[in-house]
């Protein structure tokens, strides 16, 4: 694990209005990047608003390296049909990782990051203390796709010894 600093948790939560890609609906999943690195959630049948709470992990090693986001529809006989793509900086999500958490009260905001023309957030996004760790929860607009939202909630973890 040359170069590691730290391990990023995605908990894929839900779909919001994912477009319809079959007559009845769409048979989505989600495909996460992080440098080499990719991983997908399951396929959920036919559900335009499907609930995953499923929790991918990452390895990083470049903290600056945008997390990109990628929605499909899967297909049995074709190609999987795209349904969107996002990327999240993580960048705010470093920043308070070195903060000493032992004067932060349970549930605290800590940083709020808000939609602009540079992310893709739906609305404004934060990082919080919680349970003895740092969350930062996310909705993101889908881009390259007539509508959609993904919500996430990410979550550092240091490994003892990297910096």
């Amino acid at each position: 694990m040359d170069g590691l600093v730290g391990v990023l948790k995605v908990r894929v939560v839900r779909g919001i209005n994912l477009a319809y890609r079959d007559a009845r609906g769409s048979d989505p999943y989600v495909v996460l990047r992080l440098g080499k690195k990719k991983l997908k959630t399951s396929v959920k049948k036919r559900s335009v608003n499907p609930i995953w709470h499923e929790e991918l992990t990452l390895t990083v090693t470049d903290p600056n390296q945008p997390l990109k986001l990628e929605v499909f529809d899967k297909d049995t006989f074709s190609r999987d049909d795209p349904m969107g793509d996002a990327e999240i900086d993580v960048a705010p999500l470093m920043e308070v990782v070195n903060m000493h958490p032992d004067d932060i009260k349970n549930g605290a905001i800590i940083k709020s990051v808000r939609p602009s023309t540079r992310n893709c957030l739906a609305d404004e996004s934060h990082l919080c203390w919680r349970n003895g760790r740092f969350v930062q929860d996310i909705i993101l607009r889908l881009k390259n796709v007539e509508s959609g939202e993904i919500q996430l909630q990410l979550q550092w973890v240091n490994i003892p010894g990297t910096k």
